[in-house]
């Protein structure tokens, strides 16, 4: 269903790259209609990127009277004094930016995003996360699309400064890349419910009052208070063509913190938003079982892992009773679900960087690495959305940032690393070790030579899994 469900959006996708889009716009030729913004930047002990991030937004063209930027500060370490006065500086041009601090971190982003609110002056308020670098004329790309008085987000897609970086930055990108280019425009192109990701994009206060305001009972606060506002008809704008760079994490670590926020932030949205997309009577069917399936997106790790760890008893199964064989040969059908995703994936590809034969067999290579990798991460997400699932409550665990752009680059000396693997780490070794024991019992099973139908899968898995053990011990990037 899962894997139906991407070829319809890639459908749709196809379709909406030949429309134009004929927006009706703002135009800030005529100074009455640029309305006023406020930029909040919430942070939390960011103290190496957190002046990469003030010279940066401090750049952002846009008239001063009609502009505010609002640093929301929940920093606990030594960044609060540098970041302060980084924000004096910037004062001292005529900027209007606050330094804005909370006594406590209750609600963690979201309450920090609220919190903001109560004083926000802007009609529209942008968001940033501390690693991302908005170009300087971003709001004169993306303000002038509220015109529509129905639109209340606008979401722009995340371009990714250091995707050469290494193996886990390549993968990162290429999974960031299918969900802004297929899934995104995919859904938004046909009605069907998208996603404020969270940073680089607009709200409207008004829709964020009318949906309720942010909320902090779910690991994705933009999720949740995204379906919230969809749920009472507010239109969403993705504009697939406004590209916003951030800086993806460099060590797997921090991208375990940020794949278990997400995951389990996704099953916990399901849970909270699953009866009212049911009985919502606006909704047509099919915006209702895309609705559910993206929410159930980070739940289709259980399905990996759970077909991964049963696909050895199967194996000898199979070859040890002959009359259940059939079923096997069915199930195998589900083969077809792996090559919808390569030609799905494919196309997001050639979108960003192009076809021909070259580019094809790069794609291959990197199809591979990406699958590989993701199911090696089954373990550790398949964990995280059965907490969600269950409504087991958990700290709102930030992605340590680096300032890292090239291999020359240090972060061994990041103060925000996390010291210890997780036990879980172990688990993910001993896993490496199964699927070896599944490529030899390839060779070994039934009586006519081995069956080494599932033999890629198993090498897959266990790179994957040989990977996450190996990268989370020795912690390199």
């Amino acid at each position: 269903m899962y894997a139906i469900a991407q070829l319809n959006l890639l459908f749709n996708y196809l379709k909406a790259k030949k429309k134009k889009d004929t927006s009706e716009k703002f135009d800030f030729s005529n100074k009455e209609e640029i309305p006023f913004v406020t930029i909040q930047l919430p942070v939390y002990n960011e103290l190496y990127v957190m002046e990469r991030l003030l010279k940066n937004i401090a750049k952002i063209d846009y008239p001063l009277e009609k502009l505010e930027i609002q640093v929301l500060d929940d920093s606990t370490d030594e960044s609060i004094e540098t970041t302060a006065e980084q924000v004096k500086l910037i004062q001292d041009k005529g900027i209007d930016i606050q330094h804005i601090k909370r006594s406590n971190r209750q609600g963690f982003k979201a309450g920090a995003l609220k919190e903001g609110l109560k004083t926000a002056k802007g009609e529209f308020i942008a968001i940033f996360d501390a690693d991302f670098l908005p170009k300087e004329d971003w709001l004169y790309q993306t303000v002038p699309y509220f015109k529509d008085p129905k639109i209340g987000v606008i979401q722009t897609r995340w371009g990714h400064i250091n995707r050469d970086y290494s193996t886990l930055t390549k993968i990162q990108a290429f999974a960031l890349d299918a969900h802004f280019t297929l899934e995104q425009v995919g859904r938004n192109s046909k009605g069907h419910f998208i996603n404020f990701n969270g940073t680089a994009g607009l709200w409207r206060k008004k829709c964020i009052y009318d949906a309720g305001n942010w909320e902090g009972d779910t690991l994705t606060e933009d999720l949740d208070l995204s379906y919230r506002a969809q749920l009472k008809n507010w239109k969403f704008k993705y504009l697939v063509d406004v590209v916003t760079p951030a800086e993806l994490p460099v060590v797997i670590s921090a991208a375990r913190s940020q794949q278990f926020r997400w995951n389990k932030g996704g099953a916990e949205n399901f849970q909270k938003m699953m009866k009212r997309i049911i009985i919502n009577k606006n909704l047509s069917f099919k915006t209702k079982i895309h609705s559910l399936l993206h929410l159930l997106n980070s739940s289709m790790f259980t399905c990996i892992f759970l077909v991964a760890i049963l696909s050895i008893p199967m194996l000898y199964i199979k070859n040890e009773y002959a009359h259940l064989k059939v079923f096997f040969l069915v199930l195998s059908l589900f083969i077809i679900s792996s090559f919808i995703f390569f030609v799905c994936y494919w196309n997001m590809f050639k979108s960003i960087y192009g076809g021909g034969f070259i580019k094809f067999i790069k794609y291959i290579g990197a199809f591979f690495t990406f699958f590989s990798i993701a199911m090696g991460f089954s373990l550790h997400n398949t964990i995280a959305v059965i907490e969600g699932h269950i409504g087991k409550k958990s700290e709102f665990i930030r992605t340590p940032k680096f300032n890292i752009g090239t291999l020359k680059d240090g972060w061994k000396s990041n103060k925000y690393l996390k010291k210890k693997p997780s036990i879980h780490v172990v688990l993910e070794g001993l896993l490496a070790i199964y699927f070896i024991f599944g490529m030899y019992s390839a060779f070994v099973v039934g009586n006519q030579g081995g069956d080494f139908g599932l033999f890629p899968f198993h090498f897959m898995l266990f790179i994957g899994f040989s990977y996450v053990f190996f990268k989370s011990i020795f912690s390199k990037a």
